[in-house]
């Protein structure tokens, strides 16, 4: 995720990785201001920002990806290197983990 400031002409003047009182309004990385503002940025701090946050989103749909070709059958699990195997295994984990706590937490709102 990508937050911006906006100058007093509404053109983006700085971004950042988190909300804060100066960054609130949230920028998919995809958004044309967005773009044109890194373009013209001389900040290469600003440029690692958006590239950390682009490589979030596309370590999600790289893992969907491989879990895509898998159930499709076109390769095999075990055909992957072992580090690459390694670290699916650990996301799927740790992604199976957060998503029976949402559903503990979810489950039943009237206890509450």
């Amino acid at each position: 995720m990508v937050y911006a400031h906006r100058n007093t002409l509404g053109d983006i003047d700085s971004i950042s990785e988190q909300a804060n009182g100066l960054h609130q309004e949230h920028l998919s990385i995809d958004n044309p201001e967005f773009i044109a503002y890194l373009k013209q940025s001389d900040n290469s701090e600003e440029v690692k920002t958006a590239l950390s946050s682009s490589d979030v989103a596309l370590v999600r749909v790289l893992e969907d990806l491989i879990n895509t070709l898998i159930e499709q059958k076109v390769i095999l699990f075990t055909d992957l290197p072992l580090a690459a195997r390694e670290k699916l295994s650990e996301r799927e984990k740790i992604r199976g983990h957060l998503t029976s706590l949402d559903n503990l937490m979810g489950d039943d709102e009237g206890i509450l």
